[in-house]
């Protein structure tokens, strides 16, 4: 089977052995969450509850507030302690909700009380999986945490006729999609044939990069006879799993600056999203877990967990054994695209896909020297950018010829920071540039 991909990208070791062959571990529930209201793209949630108040396993606490947004539930019965700012994975605070558990032992799944109906997934029409994926309360799990059911709603105007699914994980060291698809390959098989459905498409694709050729062959021989649906081999290469990126491998087109995957008829949605998907309408879950990796040579017991959504970054290391003596930096996310951590009382939040412990033999900590003139970042770029007059740009506060340059186009994947050896921190330049021109173009519209 030939490998599909696309132009650019890099190639970082793996670390994909630490994890890859150890199944998913059910995390015990916390003595105490912290919820914050907005675990998506879009507006953030309004909060139902207010300090005193008893709450139970799978009950929403906060409403979507408008179309694109997304509410959420509690993981856990308990009492709510505080509503307000708490430290979160970004590195911006929000506003959440603090629940300490009671004492009496939940059991894992949800109460009755609080489970949704279950739904036929045959006799189900697709404004009832958009109504059931909004209410509960499923955001995307590659990472950008776009509602889900906003995905599940092009407008008229948008002809879809694909939907692929993500399972290339692509990020190093990370490993919980490649679980789902080995343990539970006929849920996201049916979760991928649900998603369909609500979009009225006739072709489905599940894309897996080829370092996983056990995934690969599993799921082609589930779809064998499934009609529409198909397995795509990709070349393993960062960030393969990146929209843009996956749509040129696996149809051939170009999603062109500025445009979403489905102007060019195509909606992406990850492995964990789909999974996510049959869940709330076969068995009638709201989304209150994360299924995360924890990996890295800094961590004592590598694990991947489902883990309540709202647990502290601190109590999932400490499940995991701690911290080796040679660790040196905590990573939320993948090493590429995650964000370094400097407060372990942040929480796991709905799209959370990995927590990494890495030691100094893991981490680059080379000197900045001035740039070269090589073009490596230019040649890796994905999107054809050129990086260094981006990161040149923002240094300089030229953000009116950041634009004009594209900055705005950069979905920060880091592929220039990775090959760049002057170690000169493109990415993080480039994304305070488009921090500047993004508010740039917000006041420029509200004039």
């Amino acid at each position: 089977m030939s490998s599909k991909t696309f132009h650019g990208g890099v190639h970082p070791k793996e670390y994909k052995e630490l994890t890859e062959h150890l199944a998913f571990e059910i995390f015990p529930q916390p003595q105490q969450i912290v919820l914050p209201l907005s675990q998506h793209l879009g507006k953030e949630a309004k909060t139902l509850v207010k300090k005193g108040d008893d709450v139970k396993a799978g009950q929403m606490v906060a409403q979507a507030e408008g179309f694109v947004s997304a509410p959420v539930h509690s993981s856990v019965a308990g009492k709510v302690m505080s509503v307000g700012k708490e430290q979160t994975s970004s590195g911006f605070p929000k506003d959440s909700i603090i629940i300490k558990r009671n004492g009496t032992i939940e059991s894992e799944s949800l109460t009755n009380e609080f489970r949704l109906s279950t739904l036929n997934p045959e006799q189900i029409s697709p404004d009832e999986i958009r109504e059931r994926v909004a209410l509960a309360g499923i955001v995307g799990q590659g990472g950008a945490a776009f509602p889900t059911s906003v995905k599940l709603s092009p407008p008229k105007d948008k002809v879809i006729d694909v939907v692929i699914l993500n399972g290339c994980e692509c990020e190093p060291y990370l490993t919980r999609d490649y679980r789902f698809m080995m343990e539970r390959p006929d849920d996201l098989i049916s979760g991928l044939k649900l998603i369909m459905k609500a979009l009225g498409v006739k072709r489905g694709v599940i894309g897996i990069e080829n370092n996983k050729p056990e995934a690969i062959e599993l799921l082609t021989n589930k779809i064998k006879y499934e009609h529409g649906l198909e397995v795509v081999s990709l070349k393993t290469k960062y960030p393969q799993g990146a929209e843009k990126m996956l749509i040129k491998a696996v149809t051939g087109k170009e999603v062109p600056p500025g445009k979403l995957p489905m102007d060019v008829g195509a909606v992406i949605q990850n492995i964990g999203t789909a999974i996510a998907i049959h869940d709330a309408i076969v068995k009638g879950e709201v989304l209150i877990t994360a299924a995360l990796t924890v990996s890295g040579k800094g961590i004592k017991n590598p694990k991947n967990l489902i883990v309540p959504v709202g647990t502290t970054i601190q109590t999932v290391i400490d499940y995991c054994g701690g911290v080796t003596d040679d660790s040196v930096k905590i990573v939320v996310g993948g090493p590429m695209m995650g964000t370094a951590q400097f407060d372990l009382h942040a929480p796991v939040m709905k799209a959370t896909s990995g927590i990494l412990v890495l030691t100094k033999d893991e981490v680059a900590e080379n000197p900045e020297t001035p740039c070269l003139r090589c073009g490596q970042c230019v040649g890796a770029c994905p999107l054809n950018l050129m990086p260094t007059k981006l990161a040149r740009y923002s240094q300089l506060n030229r953000f009116d010829d950041a634009e004009g340059a594209g900055i705005t186009v950069c979905m920060e994947c880091g592929t220039c920071s990775y090959t760049c050896p002057a170690n000169i921190p493109l990415v993080q330049w480039i994304r305070l540039g488009k921090q500047k021109v993004l508010q740039m173009q917000k006041e420029r519209t509200a004039k």
